[in-house]
């Protein structure tokens, strides 16, 4: 399995995830998957069908939320936001290296933290969306 970063309680990120990580994941005690990966994005990559059914399988919620290209639409972020509301454990987002999820968990989160503290965590885990700052602040 891809390396998990973790977020904060709730939520971490990780790269592209397959489907026999879910059992794995489960046992951690995650409760939900998002996918951030649009199909198709890669050749090899698991469908989202693909990964769906796993979760299924191992008792996982799923839900898929594609990101191409940095697109980052109020529709896909609200469905991220009410994801992790809606999460009864914690939440595993996943895109190709987790930056798109950790952009959608920040742009989620906007708002409810604040901006600093928002690019402050992303780069503890690796990730540097401090691009995102105007939009950050905007949502506050």
């Amino acid at each position: 399995m891809t390396d998990l970063k973790t977020l904060d309680d709730a939520i971490s990120v990780s790269g592209q995830i397959s489907p026999g990580d879910l059992p794995a994941l489960k046992a951690q005690g995650f409760s939900t998957v998002i996918s951030n990966r649009p199909d198709g994005e890669e050749p090899g990559q698991p469908a989202a069908a693909e990964i769906e059914a796993a979760a299924a399988e191992a008792g996982l919620d799923f839900i898929h939320i594609p990101v191409a290209g940095g697109q980052f639409t109020q529709d896909g972020v609200e469905r991220f936001r009410a994801a992790l509301e809606g999460a009864d454990g914690k939440v595993l987002a996943f895109c190709r290296s987790g930056m798109r999820s950790t952009a959608m968990w920040a742009l989620a989160s906007a708002g409810r933290r604040p901006a600093p503290e928002l690019v402050g965590i992303a780069a503890q885990a690796g990730y540097d969306i401090s691009g995102l700052t105007p939009y950050l602040t905007a949502r506050a």
